[in-house]
């Protein structure tokens, strides 16, 4: 039944087919070749005629012959072909409609809970791998289900054009190989910035999907197991949204200089008066170079050395070097 999708029966294929080979038939030599009655084989004829693919052949009543396939079926496939189309865009547009009753109607249908951090990290990465446009994320300390570096689904979706914005909250950079992973990130089209502090972990998709946690949950090691949400569009949805985009703007953005490092600037804040030695070991330090090593190319003491970074951490603020790295490129010390 080849011709089925052109509205043609498998008997009426059968007949069109011998009238194709054959040039023309009576009814009776189609109902001998085929094995109809006759009364049968002239109803398959005129069913045929009436589909405009055969016609009497030199006016002769009992005798046909097959009108042209081009003309015959290409024009029915093609009605065809648009009647699927409408049928398929008015079948998604009724799913869309049945969905959003059943949403209405039951919650299970806006938000599904996930339990464990391995289902919690399947459906971030299917939310990265099925986005088209964009995924927003707050990046808090202490990994819960992805560790810091292990988002290859990130690389992804921004190598096909998905843009990614990033919150990170201070205490990210604290993690061990943070920050090399955030310029990694920029690198490939991050966009990132940082606050002091995030209220909870998030991830949105496409502005249409999101992952956050329903109970607090521990880092990984934790013996709490993570439970999330997955929100799908609703109130709560557009809530998460306008709870992205308030810390968004209020976030320092992040850069990427040629030497590699993070580095971010708020214009409200004025540099704090640092001398020329402070400067020199603050940029040492941020590089990562050891304090003996420091005190060594600077022709200090190493208790110097520790007591001028000690200083630097008061103006600063912090109570850690990694804080006061943060701070200092947040500040335009660097």
């Amino acid at each position: 039944m080849a011709l089925e999708a052109a509205g043609v029966s498998a008997i009426e294929e059968s007949v069109y087919r011998l009238l194709v080979t054959s040039g023309q038939a009576s009814v009776t030599d189609v109902a001998l070749r085929t094995g109809l009655g006759e009364a049968e084989a002239a109803g398959v004829l005129k069913a045929l005629a009436a589909k405009g693919m055969a016609s009497h052949a030199d006016g002769l009543p009992s005798d046909f012959r097959a009108t042209p396939p081009d003309v015959a079926l290409l024009p029915r496939l093609k009605r065809g072909a648009e009647a699927l189309d409408l049928a398929r865009a008015e079948t998604t547009s009724l799913l869309q409609a049945y969905q959003d009753t059943m949403r209405r109607q039951d919650a299970g249908q806006l938000i599904e809970v996930i339990t464990g951090a391995e289902a919690l990290r399947q459906h971030l990465r299917q939310i990265q791998a099925s986005a088209h446009d964009e995924l927003l994320w707050f990046c808090k300390a202490q990994y819960v289900a992805m560790p810091s570096g292990s988002n290859t689904a990130e690389f992804e979706a921004l190598a096909r054009g998905v843009r990614y914005h990033v919150v990170y909250e201070k205490a990210f950079f604290d993690d061990e190989g943070a920050v090399d992973n955030v310029v990694a990130g920029v690198r490939a089209g991050e966009i990132a910035r940082a606050v002091p502090h995030l209220p909870l972990r998030l991830a949105i998709a496409d502005r249409s999907i999101a992952v956050c946690p329903l109970v607090p949950g521990g880092p990984q090691g934790s013996p709490t197991e993570p439970t999330a949400a997955l929100v799908r569009d609703s109130n709560l949805l557009a809530a998460l949204i306008a709870l992205f985009e308030r810390y968004w703007e209020d976030a320092v953005p992040l850069g990427v200089d040629s030497t590699g490092a993070v580095s971010g600037r708020d214009a409200t804040d004025r540099p704090d008066p640092l001398s020329p030695t402070d400067r020199r070991l603050l940029a040492l330090l941020v590089a990562g170079v050891a304090d003996k090593a420091i005190a060594t190319q600077m022709a200090l003491s190493r208790r110097t050395v520790q007591r001028r970074i000690q200083h630097m951490m008061e103006l600063a603020g912090a109570t850690t070097r990694m804080q006061l790295a943060w701070h200092a490129a947040r500040r335009g010390w660097l």
